[in-house]
């Protein structure tokens, strides 16, 4: 008899969501808002001026103690010793193979106390790799904190116009990838300059009882400006033209940082870490496969798991898509595929089988969008 799967957890916004008449799905075990009004609508609105997610069902751990830093430095890809007190940084937790546990952002709260974003439906198995590793660190512990927190964010141009009235930080003196500490919509909040789309904006830690009015405040503020409240498929789209990585398709535990193009969240210089020997071997004998970047020259849309060839090729398939879509900003069908390393120069053509039709493909430099650069 099969085993009923668990009730989808919901995050404190779920009623509103549905109030909303926003289209649920199941997500990496949570209920979840796919879209409102559209994703098209949706991911042009970030694009052009601005949109308000939910994302309280990411996880948060934090690793406190007088040895939290060299803990974090043991497992952690990145060089935590970088950040000051309110600097974040994008990192991975790494397997002794140089692979994916999960990729998350880090928060140093103060020198010794370190907040930890990670994927959703990999909290349990992140607090778990995470408390086993530095079981033996010192003075350092980790706790699983996400039930404290609820996360919103607000994304776009109009992003800092939208939240600056309901707060007293002066949210333009916040760097990209720093946060602060006061309070938006009279509640207690810490605010990120950090997101997952590609456009300027902010993510907004609330404690969980406190979301639905932020949420509304936020919407009320940035009305006028064209913020609209946005689901997981116009932030799957937008971060795909920002080339961002998705755990559990474009990263997971059988692709290094190197093939990922991420050497550039690993601390080279920082001494040991899991993963650094199998890391720096890739690193000195070169990669035979990566990531790359490509837009469909003819009509069809890529989808994660179609094959990839070589073009004209008759041999088997060289490489796999692991993210693909038809972007409403760009208008062009694109996506992301580990292929041998002669295949991921710029301008190779490629060809993608889209349900038994090879479909012509050329590679492209990454991100296919940068803000201000299209």
């Amino acid at each position: 008899m099969d085993q009923a799967s668990p009730p989808l957890k919901k995050t404190p916004l779920n009623a509103r969501h549905r109030a909303s008449g926003a289209k649920m799905v199941p997500f990496g075990g949570w209920d979840m808002p796919l879209e409102y009004s559209g994703i098209a609508q949706e991911h042009m609105a970030v694009r052009t001026s601005a949109g308000l997610f939910d994302v309280s069902h990411m996880g948060e751990l934090e690793i406190a103690g007088k040895d939290a830093l060299a803990a974090l430095q043991r497992i952690s890809g990145n060089d935590a010793s970088k950040l000051q007190s309110g600097q974040a940084q994008y990192s991975g937790l790494l397997t002794p193979r140089g692979t994916f546990v999960d990729d998350l952002l880090v928060y140093r709260l103060k020198s010794d106390h370190f907040l930890l974003v990670v994927n959703a439906a990999n909290i349990v198995k992140d607090y778990t790799w995470v408390a086993d590793q530095i079981a033996n660190a010192g003075d350092a512990v980790v706790v699983d904190a996400s039930p404290r927190y609820a996360l919103l964010a607000v994304q776009g141009p109009a992003a800092l116009g939208a939240v600056q009235p309901l707060t007293g930080v002066d949210l333009a003196a916040i760097s990209y990838y720093s946060f602060a500490h006061g309070e938006v919509a009279g509640v207690r909040a810490t605010v990120s300059r950090t997101g997952y789309t590609g456009e300027d904006g902010f993510e907004i830690f609330v404690p969980p009882q406190s979301a639905d009015r932020v949420w509304q405040a936020v919407l009320a503020s940035g009305q006028a400006d064209g913020l609209i409240p946005c689901g997981l498929g116009a932030r799957d789209t937008l971060r795909l033209e920002a080339a961002m990585r998705l755990y559990g398709n474009d990263i997971d535990d059988t692709t290094t940082a190197l093939e990922a193009g991420l050497g550039w969240i690993v601390g080279w210089n920082k001494g040991d870490f899991l993963g650094a020997a199998a890391l720096r071997a890739q690193k000195a004998k070169g990669v035979s496969r990566k990531i790359a970047g490509f837009e469909l020259l003819d009509e069809g849309i890529a989808r994660p798991g179609h094959d990839v060839y070589a073009a004209g090729a008759k041999a088997g398939p060289i490489g796999r898509v692991t993210s693909g879509t038809r972007t409403p900003f760009l208008k062009k069908a694109i996506g992301m595929a580990y292929v041998p390393v002669d295949h991921a120069k710029p301008d190779v053509e490629l060809e993608i089988d889209i349900r038994g039709r090879r479909t012509r493909a050329r590679v492209v430099p990454l991100p296919f969008y940068k803000r201000g650069g299209n």
